[in-house]
């Protein structure tokens, strides 16, 4: 547990300032004002033999299932972000707990059944306040604590931005690099892929990747579908099949 008291949060996405942390507020002594399962008709917050059926490894219907569960979720926390108007500040607050839950002891010991509910509830509220969570946020993660639908997070922080971005018409960049990239260059790209998508936002997520060599890889479309490969490992590669050596690993 002490490795889950002091979790570092950072995030290399373009973001809005982030809100003043929150007082503590566990989800059982401060019920959230909105109703998830009035969002999430299909859905029941309340332990059942078929949430078991969303977990069963090798299962089509169950990663269906998951996937539908997740994309729930997520579209019921955006629209209680748009009717407090704080989609902006919500969706940083999803980059945080994705950063969290990107530890494997934190996936590990959320996701593990055997740890007493209460225990997953406190760490809840230390994320929460360590993190300057909203209200609202904290509360939802307690609701998927309460509902034993903590393991959907990874998946519920995508479904949430792929939900955000058509909310707010913006194109999510990811941009790979050897090193960081300095402040106009991210602004230089953004403006290239707004003219490229003509969405009206594009926001930018940084990846270091020491594989490219030198240059940057830009990712965008849907699910990162298109590809500007502007790498010195992308040259080497047309280099070494322009010369029939593809086969052949250069050396650098």
């Amino acid at each position: 547990m002490a490795a889950l008291q002091q979790i570092p949060i950072s995030s290399q996405s373009k973001t809005l300032p982030l809100p003043q942390a929150p007082t503590r507020t566990p989800f059982l002594h401060r019920p959230f004002s909105l109703s998830f399962s009035s969002s999430i008709p299909s859905l029941n917050l309340s332990s059942s033999n078929h949430h078991h059926l969303l977990l069963r490894p090798g299962s089509a219907l169950g990663a269906r299932m998951v996937a539908t569960a997740a994309a729930s979720y997520a579209a019921a926390l955006a629209d209680v972000a748009r009717s407090n108007n704080t989609l902006d500040s919500t969706s940083a607050d999803m980059e945080k707990i994705e950063k969290v839950f990107a530890d494997p002891l934190v996936h590990e010991f959320f996701s593990n059944p055997t740890v007493d509910l209460e225990k997953k509830r406190m760490v809840i509220d230390e994320i929460a306040t360590s993190s300057a969570l909203q209200p609202h946020t904290a509360n939802f993660l307690n609701i998927l604590v309460d509902a034993k639908r903590i393991d959907l997070i990874k998946d519920i922080v995508k479904d949430f931005e792929t939900v955000y971005n058509k909310l707010t018409d913006t194109e999510l960049a990811v941009v790979s690099s050897v090193v960081k990239l300095e402040s106009q260059h991210l602004a230089q790209i953004a403006k290239q892929v707004q003219k490229l998508t003509g969405a009206k936002n594009v926001r930018i997520k940084t990846v270091i990747d020491p594989s490219l060599v030198a240059g940057f890889t830009i990712r965008y479309g849907n699910s990162g579908s298109k590809l500007i490969d502007m790498s010195v490992k992308k040259q080497l590669e047309d280099i070494a099949a322009q010369l029939d050596l593809g086969d052949i690993q250069l050396a650098v």
